[in-house]
C-alpha cells in the first residue's frame, strides 16, 4: 500500500499543478473578457451621447439601461447639475471576483463626456451575470483535473489488487504443491500475470534449491538416525533398532509372521577385559559379530543386532525350529575354530526360541535368556533351542535354574576348579605386589564353563558363599602342596561372603589354621561391595588384619566413596578401575584424577595398583604418576598356577 500512497500523492500534486496553471490562464482570459466588455460599453455610450440632439437625462438613462446593467448611473452637467441618478444594491462579491482583484483587475467607475452638450455620464457596470458564468467555469477548471487525475489511480489500484490477488494465489498454490512433495505445476505458474514472469522463474529456482536442501537434510537426518541406532564397535544395529524392528514385524504383512529369534552371548568378554584389556575385548566382540553376520547372511531377510555389551540378537524370519538347528550348528563350528585361534576357554553360547506375530517381546527375550542358561551348562560354544511356543516362561526358568544348580553342585562336590595366576608388577623395588588368583570352572566332561555366568548363577541360586569357600580351600591347598609360601596371592571375594557372619567366622578359623600362608594372602573386595554395609565391612577387614592377611579394594573410582571411608576401614591397597587406565597416556582428566588418588592414598599409607594395562605407553604414564603396581595383558597373561 505504500506504493499506492506514493502514486496518490504524485497524482494529487500533478493535479494541483494543472489546476494552478489552468487557473492562471483562466484568470488572464477572464480579465480580458471583462476589459473587452468595459471598452465596448464605453464606446457605445460615447456614440449614444454624440447622437443625442438635446441633453435629456431621462431619455439618455432609458436608452442606457435598456442596453446595459449598471450598479450605479449618474448623468450630470458640467456645472454639477444632476440630470439623472440611480444606484442599485451592490451584488455580493464572489470568489472569482476576489481572485480577479488579487490578479490585478480593478472594478472602477467610468466617466464619459460630451463637450458639445456639456453632459457627463458616470457609471459602474454590473458584471455579476458574466462573473457567475465565469465562476461556474472556474469550478470546472478546479475540480475536473482533480477528478480526472484521481480516476486512473483508482483504476490502477483495482487492477493491481486483482493482479496481486492472482499472483498471491498462484504463489500459494505453487508453495503448497511443493510442500506436498510435488513439483510446482506449470499451469499454476502460468496463472501469474505476465508482469510477474520473473517471479515464476524465481519460484522454479527456489523450488529446485529447496528440494535439493530438503533431500540433503533428509539424507543427513537419516544418517544421524542410523548413527543413533548403530553400535560403533561392530557396526551392527543396536537394541533400540531391534525393538523398532520387532514392533514393525508383521505390520506390513497380512500373513501370520513366524521365525526364530536367537541370542548369542559373549561369555568371555568380562574375563578378556580384565586380563587382556579393553582393546582385546573390543576385538573379540568384533570377531564374534563377523562370525554371526556371515552365518546369518545365508538366510533370507535375516537381521543381526547388538543388544548390549555381550549379547547379540538374531532374527530369522520364516525359519522353522528344525532349520534353526543347522544355523546353531554352523555358529558353534565357527566359534570352535575361533576359540583355537584366540586361545580362549570358550567364545559364545546361543539360545534360540521360536516366535510368531503377537508374541510379547519381553517374553521372547526372557525365554531366549533361559535358553542361553541351559546352553551354558553344556560343552563350550553350545546352543539350546527352546521349542515351546506357548510362552511357559516360568517353567523354562525353573528348568534352567535347576540345570545350573546341578552343574554348580557338581563343580563344588568334585572340586572341578582350575586356578590361574596373573601377576601385578611392582613399579619400584620398594613397592609390594602380588599375583591375583583367577578361577576357571569345569564340567564333568572337563569343559570350561563361562566364569561370569557361573558366578552370576551361583549368586542367584545362593551358592556364591560355597563357591568362595571352595576357591579359598583350593588355593590354600595348592599353595601348601606346591610349597609356594614365599609368594603373595590375591583372592577375590564376593560381597555376599564379606557380609555373612558364618563365612567370616569360618574364614578366620581357616586362616589361623594356616597362619604362615595367611600372611601371604590379599583378599580383593569391590568398592561397591564394601559400601553395602560399612559396619560389617569394617568387622571383616579387622578380622583379616588380625589373621595377618591384607585387603585390596578393587574397582576403585566407580563409586562415590570418600577417603574418610578408607581411613576408617584401613585397607592395604586400592586397585583403580580399568576405565581410568585405558588411554591414560592421552587423557589429561584421567591423569589428573589418578595423580590425585595416588597422592591421597599414599598420605594415609594405602598402596595403589592399576588394572587393565594394555600398552607400554599406559604403563610408562602410570609409573610417572608414582603408581605402586600395574596389572594387565601387557604386563602378563594369566598362567596356570
Amino acid at each position: 500500500m505504500k506504493n499506492f500512497r506514493t502514486l496518490l500523492i504524485a497524482q494529487f500534486i500533478a493535479a494541483l499543478l494543472l489546476v494552478v496553471i489552468l487557473l492562471l490562464v483562466f484568470l488572464h482570459h477572464g480579465k480580458q473578457q471583462l476589459q473587452l466588455q468595459e471598452s465596448q460599453t464605453q464606446s457605445i455610450i460615447e456614440q449614444l451621447l454624440s447622437s443625442q440632439i438635446t441633453a435629456d437625462g431621462k431619455a439618455i438613462s432609458r436608452q442606457l439601461e435598456r442596453s446595459f446593467n449598471f450598479k450605479n448611473l449618474q448623468i450630470s452637467k458640467f456645472d454639477g447639475t444632476i440630470l439623472y441618478e440611480q444606484t442599485h444594491n451592490r451584488a455580493q462579491v464572489n470568489l472569482l471576483q476576489r481572485l480577479l482583484i488579487m490578479s490585478g483587475k480593478t472594478f472602477q467607475t467610468f466617466t464619459v463626456r460630451d463637450e458639445q452638450q456639456e453632459v457627463r455620464i458616470r457609471y459602474e457596470l454590473d458584471q455579476s451575470e458574466q462573473l457567475a458564468s465565469l465562476q461556474t467555469m472556474l469550478w470546472l477548471i478546479v475540480f475536473l483535473p482533480l477528478i480526472l487525475g484521481w480516476l486512473p489511480f483508482f483504476f490502477v489500484k483495482n487492477s493491481l489488487q486483482r493482479k496481486y490477488a492472482r499472483t498471491s494465489q498462484a504463489v500459494n498454490d505453487a508453495i503448497e504443491g511443493f510442500l506436498n512433495q510435488q513439483t510446482p505445476p506449470q499451469q499454476v505458474l502460468k496463472k501469474l500475470p505476465i508482469e510477474f514472469s520473473d517471479i515464476a522463474k524465481s519460484l522454479q529456482q527456489l523450488a529446485q534449491h529447496t528440494r535439493k536442501e530438503y533431500e540433503k537434510m533428509t539424507a543427513e537426518a537419516q544418517r544421524i538416525a542410523e548413527e543413533a541406532y548403530k553400535d560403533h564397535v561392530t557396526g551392527l544395529p543396536n537394541r533400540n533398532r531391534f525393538v523398532q524392528a520387532y514392533e514393525e514385524l508383521g505390520k506390513n504383512s497380512d500373513q501370520n509372521e513366524f521365525g526364530i529369534f536367537a541370542i548369542t552371548r559373549c561369555t568371555e568378554l568380562q574375563s578378556i577385559n580384565q586380563t587382556r584389556g579393553f582393546q582385546e575385548g573390543d576385538n573379540y566382540v568384533s570377531q564374534v559379530a563377523d562370525i554371526i553376520r556371515k552365518v546369518a547372511a545365508t538366510y533370507n531377510n535375516a537381521r543381526v543386532f547388538r543388544l548390549n555389551s555381550s549379547d547379540f540378537g538374531i532374527l530369522l524370519p520364516r525359519v522353522t525350529p528344525k532349520e534353526s538347528e543347522n544355523f546353531a550348528l554352523q555358529l558353534q563350528s565357527r566359534f570352535n575354530e575361533y576359540q583355537k585361534l584366540a586361545e580362549l576357554d570358550s567364545v559364545a553360547y546361543t539360545g534360540l526360541v521360536s516366535y510368531e506375530t503377537g508374541k510379547a517381546m519381553g517374553e521372547l527375550l526372557a525365554t531366549a535368556d533361559t535358553s542361553i542358561s541351559l546352553a551354558q551348562t553344556k560343552q563350550p560354544n553350545a546352543w539350546h533351542l527352546q521349542k515351546e511356543s506357548s510362552g511357559l516362561e516360568n517353567a523354562s526358568n525353573t528348568y534352567g535354574n535347576q540345570n545350573w544348580r546341578n552343574v554348580i553342585e557338581d563343580v563344588l562336590n568334585n572340586n572341578r576348579l582350575s586356578l590361574m595366576l596373573q601377576s601385578i608388577q611392582p613399579s619400584t623395588r620398594a613397592a609390594k605386589a602380588y599375583s591375583e588368583i583367577l578361577v576357571r570352572f569345569k564340567t564333568h566332561e572337563d569343559q570350561i564353563l563361562p566364569t561370569a555366568s557361573f558366578l552370576a548363577m551361583a549368586e542367584k541360586l545362593d551358592k556364591i558363599i560355597a563357591v568362595d569357600r571352595a576357591i579359598i580351600e583350593t588355593a590354600l591347598t595348592t599353595i601348601k602342596e606346591r610349597n609356594m609360601q614365599d609368594q603373595y596371592f590375591g583372592i577375590n571375594l564376593s560381597p555376599r561372603s564379606v557380609h555373612d557372619d558364618q563365612f567370616v567366622i569360618w574364614l578366620e578359623r581357616r586362616l589361623l589354621k594356616d597362619a604362615n600362608i595367611a600372611s601371604k594372602l590379599v583378599f580383593e573386595v569391590s568398592e561397591f561391595g564394601l559400601q553395602q554395609n560399612l559396619k560389617t565391612s569394617k568387622r571383616f577387614i579387622d578380622m583379616v588384619h588380625r589373621a595377618g592377611a591384607r585387603i585390596t579394594v578393587e574397582k576403585f573410582g566407580v563409586g562415590i566413596t570418600s577417603f574418610k571411608f578408607f581411613r576408617d576401614l584401613k585397607p592395604d591397597y586400592v586397585k583403580m578401575d580399568g576405565s581410568y587406565t585405558r588411554h591414560i597416556d592421552h587423557d589429561k582428566n584421567n591423569q589428573y584424577f589418578m595423580r590425585l588418588m595416588i597422592d591421597l592414598a599414599h598420605r594415609i599409607g594405602v598402596g595403589v595398583f592399576a588394572e587393565s594395562v594394555e600398552t607400554q605407553e599406559e604403563k610408562h604414564m602410570l609409573e610417572s604418576l608414582f603408581i605402586d603396581g600395574t596389572q594387565g595383558y601387557y604386563i602378563g597373561k594369566p598362567l596356570p598356577m
